[in-house]
């Protein structure tokens, strides 16, 4: 299986890398047009902010690519948020795939903190990519900014309010915690996305 994630101006793809290996697979990481388009599965992670990626991706016309991707796209925390079509951090536009809006985290007990960094729970978990998977299994999360509940959420998370924890539309997957720190149940939610 040929496995590429997405190289772009964003963190955290060497936890990718290390999470895929210990599941036996090797990746490339790339940001060639051709490898992306040939790939069999691709996973578009991401640490970082909104507006500064959108900017490379459409620089580089990573933007149209992605969108027109027909195989499986696994879009992980940031990776995910720009697949959404609008991002509040500094007023991004973003892919479009998903309808859902990314927005700031807006608590109203100065006891929460933003961001959500640590572990939390999914619940309400649709799809496949979620196989083997338990109901209030815990994740591992870093995040200011969150997708809304929409049409295309497949697991909800509760900080501050509930929210999107993962999105699925056609071959299109994306969930906000970092399956690759994630442990078991992330080990077994990106091999549920490499059996797509």
């Amino acid at each position: 299986m040929n496995t590429v994630i997405i190289q772009y101006n964003a963190g955290n793809i060497q936890s990718v890398l290390y999470a895929l290996e210990r599941l036996g697979v090797s990746a490339i990481v790339t940001d060639n047009v051709e490898a992306i388009q040939a790939a069999d599965k691709v996973i578009f992670p991401g640490v970082g902010e909104a507006s500064t990626a959108m900017h490379y991706l459409k620089e580089r016309g990573l933007d149209q690519v992605i969108k027109n991707l027909k195989q499986p796209v696994f879009g992980i925390c940031l990776g995910m948020q720009l697949m959404c079509a609008y991002s509040e951090e500094n007023d991004t536009t973003c892919l479009g795939i998903f309808e859902e809006q990314v927005k700031a985290f807006n608590p109203t007990e100065a006891t929460i903190k933003v961001p959500q960094i640590g572990w939390n729970t999914i619940s309400g978990l649709k799809s496949d990519l979620f196989k083997g998977v338990n109901e209030e299994s815990y994740t591992y999360f870093v995040h200011g900014y969150y997708a809304a509940l929409g049409n295309h959420t497949i697991a909800t998370t509760n900080y501050v309010q509930p929210y999107s924890s993962a999105l699925h539309k056609g071959n299109f997957y994306g969930v906000q915690f970092h399956p690759e720190k994630s442990a078991k149940v992330g080990e077994q939610i990106i091999q549920n996305f490499l059996n797509l």
